[in-house]
């Protein structure tokens, strides 16, 4: 469960992160990403087709509780996060790219994630009050308006918004550690091991799937590296920032598990997949074809 106190800390956090990924963007951005829009459009079936049926294949063959679907269908369908970003960074990837993907794929998840949640609910005969969740995103997307306003008057101040948003993307996963994660440790010790499995695979299936998609379609080694993180590194702040404010009850604490975990578990997942595509990085690849961004 999440105590007021965690909710309203929680709140600020996900408000600073998402000031931070508003203030990470410029028109000039939206003019690239129009101009060469395949990157995104990559990104987009990535996010919002791919991870919701990894989500959907997860649930229909582990032995899941109905709440512990409902949360790993609500994090199957986020955006990415700014961790993704950080983590495109350190894998010498198109952080460019990184920053537009993420912030996209938010923007157009206030129509798509309702919409992909309510189908796959009734497919899988969940229930998912998608009211509440469109209210929340559509709240969300303020502070991302106000950063690019920040980012506009003032570059410095932008600058200094987006590293604080990326940093407290990592501080929100210290604060699951030192909240969540002890006052649900019997709960986290009596739940089935599909759970786990279930949180786990998502990261890993998420960039597996995105690289081999984005390899198929020839796409350049760095570019590759950022729509496979950009796949698997879903925004776990905003998944469990949904299901703290959508659901009350004893249950929120079963629909929390998965995302609160995968929070957890990417981090680590994302730093091994980043030294593999360190190590894989060549010389060669350092120049950027003129494809995407």
């Amino acid at each position: 469960m999440v105590g007021p106190l965690e909710q309203a800390v929680l709140a600020l956090m996900i408000f600073v992160i998402m000031l931070g990924m508003g203030a990470s963007l410029t028109p000039r951005d939206f003019y690239l990403a129009l101009k060469r829009p395949q990157g995104l459009a990559i990104g987009l079936i990535s996010q919002y087709v791919f991870m919701p049926f990894i989500g959907f294949l997860l649930i229909s063959f582990l032995p899941l509780t109905p709440a512990i679907a409902v949360g790993v269908l609500i994090m199957a369908c986020m955006p990415g996060g700014t961790t993704s970003n950080m983590f495109t960074y350190f894998s010498k990837g198109n952080l460019a790219l990184s920053v537009l993907m993420t912030v996209t794929a938010t923007v157009f998840g206030v129509v798509l994630i309702p919409i992909i949640l309510v189908l796959y609910a009734s497919a899988l005969d969940l229930r998912i009050p998608g009211e509440n969740i469109i209210i929340t995103l559509i709240l969300l997307l303020v502070p991302v308006a106000i950063g690019m306003v920040l980012r506009r008057l003032n570059a410095n101040a932008g600058a200094v918004t987006e590293f604080m948003g990326s940093v407290l993307a990592l501080v929100f996963i210290a604060f699951l550690v030192v909240t969540w994660v002890p006052r649900n440790w019997q709960f986290l010790m009596e739940t089935l091991p599909a759970t786990y499995v279930a949180a786990i695979a998502l990261g890993v299936l998420g960039i597996a799937i995105g690289y081999a998609f984005a390899r198929v379609l020839r796409l350049h080694p760095r570019n590759a590296r950022t729509v496979a993180l950009e796949t698997g590194i879903q925004n776990g702040p905003l998944a469990i920032a949904i299901i703290a404010f959508t659901f009350t009850g004893t249950e929120a604490q079963s629909y929390m598990a998965v995302p609160a975990l995968y929070a957890l578990f990417i981090v680590i997942i994302s730093t091994l997949v980043t030294l593999i595509f360190r190590r894989a990085n060549t010389a060669a690849e350092q120049k950027l074809p003129d494809g995407l961004l």
